[in-house]
């Protein structure tokens, strides 16, 4: 049978097939050339301030961003501000937003007005709070990105805590699956995708949004940009 001629369903699952296939084959050699060989990722900046982040994703996050128009954005994984310091600037360019941002310890001497800084476990019970009290002073969107421990288990975790904290229509970024597809990250799984599919399997409000997900071929975050109905 043709793939022209095949059910509308069937046609979709191999075209979906082949975009992943697709992308894993460019992103495996767009790390190993372009990431290995030239060790930039650790030298990624925002305005001077580590950020350790993909450009490309950085790009898609700021379009989200400008689309969403968070009244809050809650961040765990700290490390060394970059990340907060981008979405405060852009929350400044756009009159209106703050960042509530996490990790387990200080490794930065940062200092923004739209900027809550806190120190623990994005799940413990202090930081949960702190949180769900930010978000319910909200007023507006509240969006939700995980970058702090990629475990199955802490991704879960996090998923648990955070996820009904977005708003509808409002966006959970769950970064770095690419623990799980990409050689060189295998000592670290079980990563985020199996946390994201069982959490998926559950939570039917939530969708992978297609446009972010695959808006370039090279990103970070597969299946991560999880969309609230």
């Amino acid at each position: 049978m043709r793939l022209r001629s095949a059910p509308a369903k069937v046609r979709d699952v191999v075209r979906q097939r082949a975009h992943r296939a697709t992308r894993t084959a460019v992103h495996q050699s767009f790390f190993r050339d372009l990431i290995q060989k030239t060790d930039n990722f650790g030298h990624i900046t925002w305005l001077g301030q580590p950020i350790w982040q993909n450009v490309l994703d950085l790009w898609v996050l700021q379009e989200a961003i400008a689309e969403i128009k968070p009244a809050v954005l809650l961040e765990a994984g700290t490390n060394r501000g970059g990340s907060a310091l981008f979405y405060a600037h852009l929350f400044d360019l756009m009159g209106k937003g703050r960042v509530v941002t996490v990790d387990v310890e200080k490794m930065h001497d940062l200092e923004h007005p739209r900027i809550d800084f806190l120190v623990g476990s994005s799940v413990g019970d202090e930081v949960s709070a702190a949180m769900r009290k930010a978000a319910a002073e909200a007023d507006g969107p509240v969006m939700v990105v995980l970058d702090s421990d990629h475990s199955e288990s802490h991704v879960a975790a996090e998923l648990e805590v955070y996820a009904p904290l977005v708003t509808p229509g409002s966006l959970i970024l769950v970064q770095d699956g690419v623990v799980d597809t990409l050689p060189a990250f295998a000592w670290g799984r079980p990563g985020p995708l199996p946390a994201i599919e069982k959490f998926l399997a559950r939570n039917p409000s939530f969708h992978v949004d297609p446009q972010l997900d695959q808006r370039f071929l090279i990103s970070h975050h597969p299946s991560g940009w999880l969309r609230r109905k």
